[in-house]
């Protein structure tokens, strides 16, 4: 194999790359990129067997067709040292040679026929869904996917496709969040993706993409990349049951406000105290030590009787920072029950602290 190949457009492939290789061993041929230059095109692809990523560039000149693999650290270390230009890329005797003016570089290779197979897409079952809206949707839920729980479904999200429409679905057994699209589908389908492949498509994709599923893959193609995970094997919590079906009070609260509130008590305390007055809303640190944060914003709540809640600040800062709308709606219960955060086609019930 011998190419040649600008480093801009290397050097971001390597980057994006780099999340699917396999890092604490190196003996691994999973630690490796592995190329294919052939038919005017560049393929690269990488995984960890978990996860995987490939991607074709015609911005390449081939001079002699071939394959290869290389460390994927080292080889995106070598290219963002060298100066922006072409970069020369050539096998010989089984050892990929780097080269640009005066700049030589040499790393080793593993035999590329041994480098793991990629699911294909064709023939498999498609999802229908606009690729904003599913992008949109994951970012929203990603906070409260649960992470090294040893209920592995709890470590992913659910992807829970009816006949008119999809909700995405997460929890970390203190919060759910669901976000519910109207979306017309053939099939009724449910499959948990893992937590680090939703945060690798958010990375990768943005406009007209494919998905695909079988029972062990979901893959998504674009014009630009091919990406896969493996599913999460396990049942999902009913989360529907989860959801209060009755709300006692519901108050449409200014989000800006309330961010500045709740990030002056977390100086203090991660924990916190609401308590809604008749025309006051007050925040208190909840902290062991003698050391206190107060704010108070005026608000008329409509409440005749204090109210409080008290809350992990994270949750509400969660769900605040994936909302777009200047305000949101919470409804409330008891003190010590479940609560619920709303923007539009967005929830996360959130399981208070009980003092």
């Amino acid at each position: 194999m011998i190419i040649t190949i600008g480093k801009s457009v290397l050097e971001n492939i390597l980057i994006h790359s780099a999340p699917f290789l396999e890092k604490k061993d190196t003996s691994q041929i999973t630690s490796h990129v592995y190329l294919n230059a052939s038919n005017n095109n560049l393929t690269i692809k990488a995984t960890d067997y978990e996860i995987g990523f490939l991607v074709t560039t015609d911005n390449v000149n081939i001079e002699k067709e071939g394959s290869i693999t290389a460390n994927g650290k080292k080889f995106l270390d070598i290219v963002r040292i060298l100066k922006d230009g072409n970069i020369n890329l050539e096998v010989k005797n089984d050892t990929l040679h780097i080269t640009q003016g005066h700049s030589n570089f040499k790393l080793p290779t593993f035999s590329f026929n041994d480098f793991p197979e990629f699911p294909s897409y064709e023939g498999k079952a498609r999802i229908s869904i606009e690729s904003h809206t599913l992008i949109e949707s994951l970012k929203k839920i990603t906070p409260a996917i649960d992470t090294n729980n040893p209920k592995f479904e709890l470590n992913g999200a659910l992807i829970d496709i009816k006949m008119d429409s999809i909700n995405f679905a997460s929890t970390d057994t203190r919060r759910l969040a669901v976000v519910n699209i109207i979306n017309a589908s053939q099939s009724e389908l449910s499959i948990i993706i893992p937590k680090k492949a939703i945060i690798e498509i958010q990375k990768l994709f943005f406009d007209n993409i494919e998905l695909y599923y079988d029972d062990t893959n979901l893959i998504i193609h674009s014009a630009q990349y091919t990406f896969f995970t493996k599913l999460i094997n396990g049942k999902f919590p009913e989360y529907s049951r989860i959801i209060p079906k009755e709300i006692k009070t519901s108050l449409l609260l200014p989000k800006a406000i309330m961010i500045d509130s709740i990030k002056q008590i977390t100086t203090i305390s991660s924990d916190l105290k609401i308590t809604f007055l008749g025309d006051v809303i007050t925040f208190e640190s909840l902290s062991d030590d003698n050391i206190e944060a107060k704010t108070e914003i005026g608000f008329s709540t409509g409440f005749s009787e204090p109210f409080s809640l008290a809350i992990n600040s994270r949750y509400l800062l969660d769900f605040l920072g994936s909302i777009n709308n200047s305000e949101f709606t919470i409804g409330l219960n008891e003190g010590n029950l479940p609560f619920i955060l709303s923007d539009d086609n967005f929830k996360t019930v959130v399981m208070p602290i009980v003092i």
